[in-house]
């Protein structure tokens, strides 16, 4: 608690505290322990006053420049359009009912929240709101939020947004701007109970804790707090939960009838594996900034680097990732997503899902082929392979790394050698 206190502390004075104050030694360590946090505004990084490009800012243009235009269709709006042109599949949808968004006095049981998400866009729509949100990872800037307005224009309406920043850069998000998934406790009218359940998710909770305030399908004999709401008595909200099913939800304009306990268990890992991602180019750009101009030394860069590594590359393995268990229904998402990335010449892919006993059948992040991953500094990237070749060659022998066999070292070698070339050299 200490260590998040103090990320807290140093990201609401983040523009006084500016990130190009000289980094030292005492800067590196786990995320949790540091009080030092990049600044969205350093000259290395310039959030809000740097370029971007990515999947939306280019379909952006496209649209001003008359190449693409998006349809309305009933209820739904520009959704499937815009999905369509995104390249964003609609059997990825997840349904949210409580009101954790900006778009919250729409949201309820009745009209919940659906998003879709790809490796990199995530479209959130709420059948009645004004607009819908779009946040895409950029190569560079982190995540970086957009809204289409449902109007009628011949031109949809896309403009870049900064009021998400709100709830989207805090040490849940890893001191970046990122991605944050809330499991919470909420009454029939999607109102969360914080008092009750109130965390935040990544592939590392137990499934028991995850998924208050969504509903859940394809999922059998395991324990969550999905698909439940609070009753309330004499106006005090009590701790026993009433089930709900999206079934009984009304979901005209919705692309599914479907919250696939598949696609959950993917976006609870993607979401804080593209955070970890982000930190560290942020991390790297501002140090090798310092760098360049005499503020810092290649020590300290590379103490930074290997700090961050370990978490980074943890995580990617999913190290302490919690086990998986019940029974998943065959679903069209979990199709389409094993058919992603590339293959190596047995056929083996990291997209391909194991949902038995983990997430994955190999237990590497796909998020390696992303593009952000590959617009990270090269001194981020040598330090992820060495890390990786550390782990994978089984010279870790703390005991959390028991669990990653002997057989998943050496599958996840052959299939990174084969499929992303540049980790030849670091696996043996």
């Amino acid at each position: 608690m200490k260590g998040a206190a103090l990320i807290a502390l140093a990201l609401l004075n983040a523009p006084a505290q500016a990130s190009e104050d000289a980094l030292t030694l005492r800067d590196a360590g786990p995320f949790n322990a540091r009080s030092w946090v990049p600044n969205s505004e350093d000259p290395a990084i310039r959030y809000e006053s740097g370029p971007v490009d990515n999947r939306v800012s280019r379909l952006m243009a496209d649209i001003a420049a008359g190449k693409t235009t998006l349809a309305r269709d009933g209820a739904s709006g520009y959704l499937p359009s815009l999905l369509a042109a995104l390249g964003v599949s609609p059997t990825s949808q997840l349904l949210v009912i409580s009101k954790t968004s900006l778009e919250g006095r729409y949201i309820n049981p009745q009209n919940p929240r659906a998003l879709y998400f790809s490796d990199d866009v995530v479209v959130s729509f709420v059948r009645g709101a004004p607009s819908i949100e779009i946040a895409v990872h950029d190569p560079t800037q982190g995540m970086v939020f957009y809204s289409l307005e449902q109007t009628g224009a011949e031109k949809a309406p896309l403009r870049r947004r900064g009021d998400c920043l709100r709830c989207h850069r805090s040490y849940v998000s890893d001191g970046i701007v990122g991605g944050v998934i809330r499991s919470v406790a909420l009454d029939q009218g999607g109102f969360t109970a914080l008092a009750v359940t109130d965390l935040h998710v990544d592939h590392n909770m137990p499934l028991k804790n995850r998924w208050g305030g969504w509903y859940v399908t394809g999922l059998e004999g395991v324990e969550h707090l999905g698909n439940r709401v609070l009753p309330i008595r004499d106006g005090k909200r009590l701790p026993d939960a009433v089930t709900i099913a999206a079934k009984d939800a009304d979901l005209n304009g919705y692309l599914s009838t479907q919250s696939d306990a598949a696609a959950l268990m993917v976006f609870d890992h993607q979401m804080r594996m593209q955070n970890l991602i982000t930190r560290m180019g942020w991390d790297a750009r501002v140090a090798l900034a310092q760098q360049q101009r005499g503020a810092t030394t290649g020590e300290v860069v590379d103490a930074l680097m290997k700090s961050d590594v370990v978490e980074l590359v943890d995580y990617m393995l999913f190290i302490d990732a919690a086990p998986v268990s019940g029974k998943f229904a065959a679903s069209d998402f979990a199709k389409d997503f094993a058919a992603r990335g590339p293959r190596d010449a047995a056929g083996r892919s990291l997209y391909q899902l194991d949902l038995k006993t983990r997430l994955l059948r190999f237990p590497c992040s796909y998020m390696i082929y992303s593009t952000a991953f590959d617009a990270l500094p090269d001194v981020a990237k040598q330090a992820i392979y060495r890390r990786l070749g550390q782990v994978l060659s089984g010279a870790e022998r703390d005991a959390r790394y028991r669990k990653l066999a002997a057989v998943d070292h050496k599958a996840i070698s052959e299939l990174l050698r084969e499929t992303k070339p540049d980790t030849a050299r670091y696996l043996r």
